[in-house]
């Protein structure tokens, strides 16, 4: 998921599986400044809207789509989306299962083949890291949630050990994916070494969770695997699957090598290249052969362009993301409910769905409810459970304005954040301009190319336009909805415009301790219920994923989870 496809498992992040940012946009064919993949090269090249920035995509500021998608076969764990966005065991990594459900206790193994590409062992020091910074127990380290893992113990994992067991202190619905899995486990070597501290004294400073000890590993995590030009050194990011890193080309490229320390079965193709290509020039780079494999999002005119191009096949499919505005309830004009509600009223959700969505799902809808696609069976019984989107759920014009005028702002200013370029969300911020300026708003179109980057993570917008990258799990988006300890960076995890609902932190708290998938029904209703309730956000449109790769690849798979169409591009070969 950034998208905010963020990358986070809701990317954004979940426990295993948060909500990542997602950055998606539709795209129409266009011109692609780029060279030409080389014919018979021993390399397979696709595109992706957003450049590389991390290879830590666990905090909060670079928990996005556009750094897991990438890694997702450089840093590899107990589990990953799999097929379908299915959960699913990697066996090469390690093996796990559920000894107990009183306490819920789960015993993880990591293969003792499996090592780091500079020869370091992956052992507990690594789960040791993770836990450190994924439970929020230890001050100072920036995570995009913490659900799950909160509510565990330290793990008894001793240095150099590959057995552990996370034990419980209450049931937790998504256990299956409650330990490290795809992207999530760092190299803590690299982490010790860099906060001037050996092995033995960083893990002894994990366990007494000394964040003045640990202050400058801490550091390094949260800021020192951002790429802002190339790539850190080498020796700072080493691979864990059957890729590794190897160079970036500031606004051209990411190139991963195979890694010849991966214990797995080799990947299939020596050298896998992303090219940092816009939305609107994705078609036209496939067309000339510059890359190989396209996710642009859906469009009348790209999908036409598409299926034009010869030896080139198509998909388009379900996708968890989903597309809504997220207010700034900290620092903004709307801390005042009654805006919120204003404006979700003006909001002309039918029409940017008849305008941008239909002509591609041609019985596409506005969502009614946010944390529940509507592919999924449990969809129609969360609507009723919630009632739906209500009030809001038909545009109301008049009402807006007599909503503003009553809290005595008309004609206050809306910023408008988004992450640009990206046309279809400037097509949506103008209906929006169009239809709220009616009800006594001044909107004004802010997007910048930078937006994920640094204007959401300093709360710099009014309201945002972005889409959350999800999953299956229902733990993923607590993080999204739950009070951060502060409105920063380090603090708010998933939540960016730090909504607080005592009722919603106390239902989501329930919900993720609950088994049962019926008895989840009636919980994550009455989230949805409250959440409308206070206009937290204003869920828009489900999207769906276009796909379009050359013919003479195989095994692409497009994936419908916040892993994305990399989820095995280990697998992919050349005809």
């Amino acid at each position: 998921m950034f998208h905010a496809r963020r990358s986070g498992r809701f990317l954004s992040a979940l426990v295993g599986g948060a909500l990542v940012l997602s950055g998606c946009g539709i795209g129409e064919s266009g011109s692609a400044a780029s060279k030409p993949v080389s014919s018979g090269a021993r390399s397979i090249t696709y595109a992706y809207e957003q450049e590389f920035h991390s290879y830590n995509n666990n905090t909060a500021a670079e928990n996005a789509t556009r750094n897991a998608g990438p890694l997702q076969r450089v840093l590899t764990g107990f589990w990953f989306y799999g097929e379908n966005g299915e959960i699913t065991a990697d066996r090469d990594f390690g093996r796990y299962v559920k000894t107990s459900d009183d306490p819920l206790t789960v015993e993880y193994t990591i293969n003792p083949k499996a090592v780091w590409s500079d020869g370091t062992p992956i052992d507990c020091d690594d789960v040791l890291l993770w836990w450190g910074f994924k439970s929020g127990k230890i001050k100072g380290f920036s995570t995009s949630g913490t659900t799950g893992v909160e509510d565990t113990e330290l793990p008894a994992c001793e240095k150099g050990g590959r057995s552990f067991s996370l034990v419980y202190d209450k049931p937790f619905a998504d256990w299956i994916a409650g330990g490290p899995g795809a992207t999530e486990l760092l190299p803590a070597h690299v982490v010790a070494r860099q906060g001037g501290l050996s092995e033995d004294e960083f893990i002894a400073a994990i366990k007494a969770r000394d964040a003045r000890k640990l202050e400058r590993a801490i550091k390094f995590f949260n800021d020192g695997w951002v790429s802002e030009v190339s790539l850190p050194p080498a020796e700072l990011i080493p691979s864990s699957g059957p890729y590794k890193l190897s160079k970036m080309d500031t606004g051209q490229s990411l190139t991963f090598v195979a890694n010849d320390r991966w214990w797995g079965t080799p990947a299939a193709t020596p050298t896998v290249i992303e090219r940092f290509i816009t939305l609107d020039e994705q078609a036209q780079a496939l067309h000339n052969r510059e890359v190989q494999i396209i996710e642009p999002q859906p469009g009348p005119g790209v999908l036409k362009d598409l299926e034009r191009i010869e030896g080139v096949r198509v998909n388009v499919a379900d996708q968890y993301t989903y597309e809504h505005l997220d207010f700034n309830v900290d620092s903004s004009p709307f801390r005042d409910r009654r805006l919120r509600q204003a404006f979700a009223k003006c909001v002309p959700r039918q029409l940017i769905v008849d305008s941008l969505i239909k002509p591609v799902i041609p019985d596409a809808k506005p969502l009614e409810i946010r944390n529940v696609a509507p592919f999924q069976a449990n969809a129609a019984a969360v609507i009723a459970a919630s009632g739906g989107a209500g009030v809001y759920a038909k545009q109301d014009i008049e009402g807006a304005r007599a909503l503003v005028a009553r809290a005595g702002k008309t004609g206050v200013q809306v910023k408008i954040g988004y992450q640009t370029p990206n046309p279809r969300r400037t097509v949506e911020v103008q209906l929006i301009i169009d239809a709220c300026n009616k009800a006594g708003f001044e909107v004004v179109d802010k997007g910048s190319d930078d937006f994920f980057g640094t204007v959401m993570p300093a709360n710099g917008y009014d309201v945002a336009l972005f889409a959350w990258s999800a999953s299956s799990l229902v733990s993923g988006w607590s993080s999204t909805y739950t009070t951060p300890k502060k409105c920063d960076s380090e603090n708010k995890g998933n939540n960016n415009g730090c909504y607080s609902s005592a009722r919603v932190d106390r239902l989501i708290r329930k919900l993720n301790a609950t088994v049962e998938l019926d008895a989840q029904i009636p919980i994550i209703g009455a989230i949805e219920k409250q959440l409308w309730a206070d206009v937290a956000t204003i869920p828009l449109f489900q999207h769906s994923t276009l796909s379009a790769w050359d013919e003479s690849i195989r095994n692409v798979v497009p994936n419908p989870a916040q892993s994305t169409i990399t989820w095995n591009m280990d697998r992919w070969s050349l005809n």
